[in-house]
């Protein structure tokens, strides 16, 4: 029965149609042997729709700590007590020394990400342009930025007109359990930065985190979410429970319920890039290589905001074990 489920749904993603809420669904509630089916589906679309590379990004926290927000698993957060390293705005140059490694690693997108609220015009907007500026006039990699809410379409159109590519600002979960992890502002203005940006002619990245105590059904209200947001690039993190948070005692999901999950996603976004970002260490351990043979095409490489990652050149080893090369091209899709 399972086996004849993930073959009709291939069969169906396959010639160009979209899985409903129901079968997908169904299919991220696959468990044992069945779940090397599904990575098996999702790993044949993935090579139809997105092709064989790898797309490597990188970032660095330019702004650390302080948030004024609420959201249950950041350590950036100033109402909890995570023991993180506070720092102001970096320099220009110091963005560019942090852009300079990540290339030297392999990225071709290297994103500037702020804790804060979100961007408003005046001093800070002024200084973000300039990294931004100095990032796009590397001509080795896209310039990317993780910034918060904006409110304002001509904030949108000051990042645009100084170089920005691509504007990440994740959906994080359902819209149904979103007030369950935050509640100083809302999904919808989730939604309204990521118009405001698309607007402006800046590419869209955006997914969420999984594991943050969402049911299946949720994760499959996400994807479907994004579906309807068609992001050139869907990043997928996997709760790395974070000391002094709200969600910091949460377990994280086993391994192979990851794999399924990273699946369903890909069988949900056939032709989206599909990024694993932060908590793939935790999650998958010692089975992080699966995750690009479960339908993954894209992974962030170094360091995440508050946490270590994988050494790069352990990552470049993972994907030339796999016969996969990294991708030296911008990221863009249809």
């Amino acid at each position: 029965m399972t086996l004849s489920l993930i073959r009709s749904a291939y069969d169906k993603v396959a010639a160009g149609s979209a899985l409903s809420a129901a079968e997908a669904t169904r299919l991220i509630r696959v468990q044992g042997p069945d779940v090397m089916d599904l990575m098996a589906a999702a790993n044949r679309i993935r090579h139809q729709f997105v092709g064989d590379e790898i797309h490597l990004c990188s970032i660095v926290n330019t702004k650390a700590g302080g948030c004024t927000e609420d959201c249950a698993y950041c350590a950036q957060a100033s109402r909890y007590a995570a023991p993180i390293q506070n720092h102001g705005l970096l320099e220009p140059h110091e963005v560019a020394r942090a852009a300079d490694e990540a290339v030297a690693h392999g990225a071709r997108a290297f994103g500037v990400v702020a804790a804060w609220r979100g961007l408003k015009e005046g001093e800070v907007l002024d200084a973000v342009c300039a990294q931004i500026a100095t990032l796009a006039a590397r001509g080795d990699v896209n310039a990317d930025a993780s910034l918060g809410l904006i409110d304002s379409p001509a904030v949108a159109r000051r990042l645009k007109e100084a170089g920005l590519v691509c504007y990440n600002h994740n959906l994080e979960t359902a819209p149904s359990y979103f007030p369950a992890i935050c509640s100083t502002h809302t999904f919808e203005q989730r939604l309204a930065t990521l118009r405001h940006c698309r607007a402006a002619g800046i590419r869209i990245c955006s997914g969420g985190i999984v594991g943050m105590g969402e049911t299946p059904e949720q994760r499959v209200e996400l994807a479907l979410a994004l579906r309807e947001v068609a992001p050139d690039m869907v990043p997928l993190n996997f709760l790395n429970p974070q000391q002094g948070t709200p969600l910091g005692e949460h377990p994280t999901l086993a391994p192979m319920e990851i794999l399924a999950t990273i699946a369903c996603f890909r069988l949900c976004l056939p032709d989206r890039n599909l990024m694993i970002a932060g908590g793939r260490e935790v999650g998958l351990r010692s089975l992080q290589p699966l995750m690009f043979l479960a339908g993954a095409n894209g992974t962030m490489t170094g360091n995440y905001l508050t946490t270590t990652g994988a050494p790069p050149a352990q990552d470049q080893a993972m994907i030339a074990d796999l016969g996969r090369v990294v991708a030296e091209r911008e990221v863009a899709v249809g």
